[in-house]
């Protein structure tokens, strides 16, 4: 790859707001797929319905899909187009941050062909636009990104960030910190209760060695832990909000507003936040923030603690599923058949 991926991504003009994120998916999938060779298409073009879709991993192996490093520059710059139609600013940002991580692990590791910055995979699955439902997914190491269209709807879970190092400490990106707002807001809101006396957010003095959800398919609701928002005080509830737009502002304005949206519905106030281990910079810990939709669960256990997974579920919305039972029932009520 001669551009560097962010300075590609940087560079190119920003969309529209007034595009929505559908019509930008739509648009840049179709330039994607149009820049692409019989072969190349082969590689990246999924059945909408096939099993491959809800294939969802964030760790090192054998992945399918089309990689960057099989795609040419002009192919390259319609890939990342696909992607600015789903994140924002600093959803972007995080993203190639991630991709520049592999390359620092290349350097500690001296093992590049196990760690390489190409080996990040678009797939697309279905016709994009097509009303009964399409999507698409960018995923390599520590970075899944999977997107579900339906009719004027997206579902963007799951979604899973993850920074190893979460601090790099050494060489040219020394000081860089991919995912520090996921572990400074948490931390400073679980000392916050703490502090105010709320010490039952902490639901154990060891942090498990790993988010509970892994890579499973579907997720559902953990153990209850910690603390309701309806238990704490305005300024505590609104530091649990900055945390849970943390993850959902990854994405664009009207995809982050419709995913507030959603978690507002359900009830803000049966929102629960609940940490494990240390409280402090350098410590193991975990947390997780689960409403009664959807979850968030954060850990940082590997690597002496320097290694940080992310992930964001919906129990319901992974892959779109309730978007698209909803869609099927729609139409049989109608009349129409569509299977």
């Amino acid at each position: 790859m001669k551009a560097p991926l962010l300075a590609l991504l940087l560079s190119l003009p920003v969309m529209a707001d007034d595009l929505s994120s559908v019509a930008a998916m739509k648009s840049a999938a179709d330039a994607f797929l149009g820049s692409l060779d019989e072969a190349k298409r082969e590689k990246a073009v999924f059945a909408f319905d096939g099993d491959e879709r809800e294939n969802f991993k964030f760790t090192p192996r054998e992945r399918t899909g089309l990689p960057l490093k099989e795609m040419s520059e002009t192919q390259n710059a319609a890939a990342m187009k696909l992607l600015e139609a789903a994140l924002s600013e600093k959803g972007k940002l995080k993203a190639m941050q991630i991709i520049t991580l592999e390359g620092v692990l290349r350097e500690m590791e001296k093992n590049p062909t196990y760690r390489d910055p190409g080996k990040y995979y678009v797939s697309i699955f279905g016709k994009p636009g097509d009303e009964k439902g399409w999507g698409w997914k960018f995923e390599g190491h520590h970075l899944a990104l999977n997107y579900t269209v339906v009719g004027d709807k997206v579902a963007v879970t799951p979604s899973f960030f993850a920074a190893n190092p979460a601090e790099v400490r050494e060489g040219e990106h020394k000081g860089l910190r991919v995912l520090a707002a996921e572990e400074d807001l948490a931390m400073a809101l679980a000392n916050v209760l703490i502090d105010g006396g709320k010490k039952d957010v902490i639901f154990s003095d060891k942090a498990p060695g790993e988010i509970l959800t892994a890579e499973n398919r579907k997720a559902t609701a953990l153990e209850p832990v910690g603390l309701l928002a309806s238990e704490m005080s305005d300024g505590q509830k609104q530091a649990l909000r900055e945390l849970i737009t943390e993850y959902v502002g990854r994405h664009r304005k009207d995809l982050a507003e419709a995913d507030l949206a959603k978690i507002d519905k359900a009830g803000f106030d049966k929102v629960r936040f609940g940490w494990a281990g240390g409280t402090k910079r350098g410590e193991a810990w975990y947390y997780r923030v689960q409403g009664p939709t959807f979850l968030m669960e954060a850990a940082n256990t590997q690597n002496n603690a320097n290694h940080i997974h992310a992930t964001w579920r919906s129990f319901e919305g992974d892959f779109g599923r309730d978007m698209l039972s909803e869609h099927y029932h729609q139409h049989e009520e109608d009349g129409g058949h569509h299977h």
